[in-house]
């Protein structure tokens, strides 16, 4: 399945951004609550236009390098499998930091249909350590499933630094042609910061596959970067409650985001 079989036009995927999950530090909510958080939050990004949304687990703090423990994933699958059951949006889910196997596997199991994988190549210097690509076990597992969930593999991830530090241009090709991916994603440093508009130019250039835009987007830049990349990622400060990254999502301003991209 490629993307223009997944979604008929350029897509905004709006972000679920989960509170800790149980079995995490931090966690506070009854799978009951999350449950309903994550659907709560699906209702606005769907009400508001979006097109897909991404399950993540960014409130288990402090986060695995790869795999997760096995509640984190009977809980995404849980959660997942609710969403795409009560939405007419596509589902993708992310499984921080780098848990993209397990994260294919909820996929699998709760019917979604991509995934967002931060490090598929290359090895990089991120908070959690050092964290290598994982594409030669993940490409092998979708194919053991028979999955026919995509593949969004970042270039130069966010909060990370790549101790082989070719071009971003040259690590793209890496990720198209050697990696597997079917979507490339370019991010700013940091999840609040966006690349520079020349950054994505250069990704767009040097490969064939949709370019997707993941980190800094707010209602600011969102037209330029929306008209510039085959895709966007949104879910930042701008679109969140209190302008609390991580937190609850406001639907207005969701739904003028999809409204100035999309007029």
């Amino acid at each position: 399945m490629g993307l223009r079989e997944l979604f008929r036009a350029k897509p905004i995927i709006g972000m679920i951004h989960m509170p800790p999950l149980v079995g995490a530090p931090k966690n506070l909510m009854t799978m009951r609550g999350l449950t309903d958080f994550a659907l709560s939050e699906a209702e606005i990004l769907e009400s508001a236009g979006c097109d897909a949304a991404i399950v993540e687990n960014v409130g288990d703090t402090p986060l695995f390098k790869e795999h997760v423990p096995p509640v984190t994933v009977a809980a995404m699958s849980i959660i997942t499998k609710e969403v795409v059951k009560r939405t007419k949006m596509k589902v993708g889910v992310n499984m921080l930091r780098n848990a993209c196997e397990d994260a294919l596997s909820v996929t699998h199991a709760s019917g979604a249909h991509f995934i967002r994988c931060n490090i598929m190549i290359g090895a990089y210097v991120t908070d959690q350590g050092i964290i290598e690509g994982c594409a030669a076990r993940l490409i092998r597992l979708r194919n053991e499933l028979g999955s026919r969930a995509l593949i969004f593999g970042d270039v130069h991830v966010k909060h990370s630094y790549p101790l082989f530090n070719v071009p971003i241009d040259d690590a793209a090709r890496d990720l198209a042609e050697r990696g597997g991916a079917d979507a490339v994603i370019v991010s700013g440093t940091r999840s609040p910061v966006p690349p520079s508009f020349d950054k994505v130019k250069m990704v767009k250039n040097a490969i064939d596959l949709p370019v997707f835009v993941g980190s800094g987007i707010g209602l600011a830049n969102i037209k330029r970067f929306y008209d510039l990349a085959d895709g966007i990622i949104i879910g930042e400060p701008d679109f969140k409650v209190n302008g609390v990254w991580g937190g609850p999502s406001k639907e207005r301003a969701y739904a003028k985001a999809v409204k100035l991209c999309k007029r």
